[in-house]
């Protein structure tokens, strides 16, 4: 099944005080249209700036994470944006009237119960989904974050390990779910080393921060706190590595393999999984806008095909992963008018079935699985032709999914003129990488 964009169903509200500014904000969560992304939108300043959930956008700024656009900022977005990772919330607007995100108690429960208590609404349109096929890594000083091959789902490890004062060493792998984060991960607060609080208020950090929505960790543990995990370190860690990797703009299966990362070295890999993956992701996003029609552009950029053996135009519509409809529009001008019947021109019965098989190849692709592959013509069976293709004409071509496997992939397809089906054939695919 493809997975389907979402958004919320309702809205929700949020206010409290930054963690690091220590200002008040007011924050707005509402519904966006399918294929806008996450927009944060800062309403206190004239006009609105709005500023998009991307790598593009992202803004290097100390613990934490922080998005920008011009002069304009807004800091600490990374505990909503692990929720809207998890929960796959793909569209929504973010209306804040300040400049950081409300620190609320620390973690990203109470983002998590105002985005479930919203509901989410499917959109119907694809969503982009990356599988990690390739390890890739990035490394900092004694940090280090890998990202792994998985067996269909997102893992994290995480390997947290403090000189201190105190001396801290912490690890917890696991699978992440919405059930797996609700419990073990969105609790988990922000924190710091008790022998950094003076540092970090001297460079203006933590204005916001008390004992309420910050853990000060000292020799003998948490100060005026009580921990919600003996692990809560590390599980924080986790929380925001998965804000940060939701910059990617794609839900990823695979494995992280953290020790001692931070924000600055979370982004760092997810630019280089952008880079790795381009491919991948500009098919994804060809797919993604595909139930809106794809031009001749995004059919050069998703097939291999080239004049004068691109056989279509246009794709009218795409109905998930079982059905497409496409169009060729078959002119006196086309290459095989020349030397086929060139008295009175014929399309050739085996461009017809061309287009179609490059129709179905193109539904194929939908599977995730199939993102970055070629589809080969096994085997063509049933084969009928119904009246001659001449110049003028336009072929409405039609493919519908009848069986698919990792390897293989059997497609009914048809083409017609005004209404009248002029050829049709049941082909059947081989599935290979492209490289």
């Amino acid at each position: 099944m493809i997975e389907e964009q979402n958004t919320i169903a309702g809205e929700a509200r949020f206010d409290g005080i930054g963690l690091h500014t220590g200002e008040r904000a007011r924050v707005k969560l509402s519904p966006a249209p399918p294929g806008s992304g996450v927009t944060f939108i800062r309403t206190d300043l004239s006009p609105a700036v709005r500023i998009p959930a991307t790598l593009e956008s992202r803004r290097d700024n100390p613990r934490r994470s922080s998005l920008a656009v011009g002069s304009a900022e807004v800091h600490t977005v990374e505990h909503l944006l692990a929720v809207l990772n998890v929960l796959r919330v793909h569209n929504l607007e973010v209306e804040i009237d300040g400049s950081e995100m409300p620190g609320l108690d620390g973690s990203a429960r109470e983002y998590l119960e105002g985005v479930v208590d919203a509901g989410l609404r499917g959109q119907g349109a694809r969503a982009r989904h990356l599988e990690i096929r390739d390890p890739v890594a990035v490394q900092s000083d004694n940090a280090s974050l890998v990202a792994l091959p998985s067996t269909g789902d997102l893992r994290v490890s995480y390997t947290l390990h403090y000189e201190g004062p105190p001396r801290v060493t912490q690890h917890l792998s696991l699978a992440v779910t919405a059930e797996s984060f609700a419990k073990e991960i969105a609790p988990a607060r922000t924190f710091v080393l008790e022998s950094e609080v003076k540092d970090l208020q001297v460079r203006g950090l933590g204005r916001g921060a008390n004992a309420q929505n910050t853990l000060v960790i000292g020799q003998h543990g948490a100060l005026d706190n009580q921990l919600r995990f003996p692990d809560e370190m590390v599980r924080h860690k986790i929380l925001d590595l998965l804000g940060d990797m939701y910059l990617l703009g794609s839900r990823v299966t695979g494995h992280f393999v953290a020790h001692r990362s931070g924000h600055f070295l979370n982004v760092e890999l997810v630019q280089k999984l952008s880079t790795h993956y381009a491919r991948e992701r500009e098919i994804e996003g060809i797919l993604a806008n595909a139930q809106r029609g794809l031009d001749i552009r995004q059919l050069q950029r998703l097939l291999p095909h080239r004049y004068p053996f691109l056989l279509i135009d246009r794709i009218l519509e795409i109905d998930g992963d079982s059905r497409a409809v496409g169009l060729k529009n078959v002119t006196f001008n086309e290459e095989f008018f020349q030397g086929h019947f060139p008295g009175q021109p014929v399309m050739p019965g085996v461009l017809q079935i061309e287009a179609m098989a490059q129709l179905a190849g193109v539904l194929l692709l939908r599977k995730s699985d199939n993102v970055n592959k070629l589809a080969y013509i096994l085997s063509i069976d049933n084969v009928k032709f119904r009246r001659t293709v001449v110049p003028g004409d336009q072929l409405i071509l039609e493919a519908e999914v009848k069986k698919v496997k990792s390897r293989t992939g059997q497609v009914q397809t048809r083409a017609s003129v005004d209404g009248s089906v002029v050829a049709e054939a049941m082909i059947r695919f081989m599935i290979v990488d492209a490289y």
